[in-house]
């Protein structure tokens, strides 16, 4: 069987770089790799992750998914321009206190996040529904399923992401194409660190005293804690969405981090949202000390765990 064409965006760092390799380097050559970026000169990570993959699984092409022209440029220079899996990875993030937020920035980021996919999509589904085969995996976040404070925007536009996806997906079933959303919770990448970094340097001026504070001292401390004790590697991120595209029926969600599937369900065991709303206000205001204590607990457990596998492996065993 010939290899499946596999064009995946955002490459130059994290989870698209994870994926690129994990399928270039696919032991049975499932998979032909186009991995994407919009700038080529920042390829080198990914080049020296691939090895020997790159030029024979694995091709490296420039792609700006704000751009329709770099869009169907790089399309146009594939044969066919056939594209079994299309992976839309590429995103940019925001977090902070929405008074200190431009409208300007906030164009920017749904121009990337949201219309990035719209634009991809318009180009690929045309002949995937004419072959009546193809897959569009989209690699959304628990943020669209599920809110968080201080992440207003980054949210919308995955929010955004999921409602087009799910108006779309029936649709693309009746021409035999699948459609997948991959929800990752906190994904340890230096996406999450450029976010974070940012948001300790911004100017926050604009809103005030007590928001400022809230933001700086508890929402970021916060985050800390819950990327150092629930956070994934893109590796992982990989791996679960290879799950996806080799599924004999895709799913069309799936979710990477079963720790915050509760919180998901928090959201449709109420639909008047005061259940979530009100478990969320008491997690964030009033039981935060206990909050940090539990995910350093699980940091502790996780990296018990971890030594213990390392033990196994290093005795010899599977």
């Amino acid at each position: 069987m010939a290899p499946k064409t596999v064009l995946i965006t955002g490459c130059s760092s994290g989870i698209g770089l994870a994926l690129a390799v994990r399928l270039a380097r696919d032991k049975q050559r499932r998979f032909r790799v186009i991995a994407t970026m919009r700038n080529v000169g920042r390829s080198g990570a990914l080049a020296a992750a691939a090895g020997p993959a790159l030029g024979r699984t694995l091709e490296i092409k420039q792609l700006d998914v704000c751009d329709e022209g770099s869009i169907r440029a790089c399309l146009d220079s594939i044969p066919g321009r056939h594209v079994d899996v299309l992976v839309s990875n590429a995103g940019v993030g925001m977090a902070g206190p929405l008074e200190c937020q431009s409208l300007a920035a906030m164009q920017s980021l749904m121009d990337t996040n949201f219309f990035g996919l719209v634009r991809l999509v318009k180009e690929v589904l045309p002949d995937m529904k004419r072959r009546r085969g193809g897959h569009i995996v989209v690699i959304s976040s628990i943020m669209g399923l599920q809110g968080i404070v201080f992440n207003d925007i980054y949210a919308a536009s995955k929010f955004a992401v999921e409602g087009f996806c799910e108006s779309l997906v029936v649709q693309a079933l009746r021409f035999n194409v699948a459609i997948s959303l991959v929800e990752p919770g906190p994904v340890t990448t230096e996406f999450e660190a450029k976010v974070y970094e940012e948001a300790e340097r911004a100017d926050y001026s604009r809103t005030d005293p007590e928001t400022a504070d809230i933001f700086t001292n508890l929402y970021l401390r916060n985050s800390k804690d819950v990327f150092a004790s629930l956070g994934q590697t893109p590796e992982d991120i990989a791996e679960h969405t290879l799950r996806v595209i080799e599924a004999a029926r895709p799913p069309f969600r799936h979710q990477t981090n079963a720790a915050y599937t509760p919180m998901a369900a928090l959201k449709h065991a109420d639909p008047s949202g005061t259940l979530m709303t009100d478990a969320f206000y008491k997690l964030v205001f009033k039981y935060d000390a206990v909050l940090r204590l539990s995910l350093r607990a699980i940091r502790l457990l996780r990296w018990k765990a971890q030594k213990v596998k390392e033990g196994v492996r290093l005795l010899g065993f599977k």
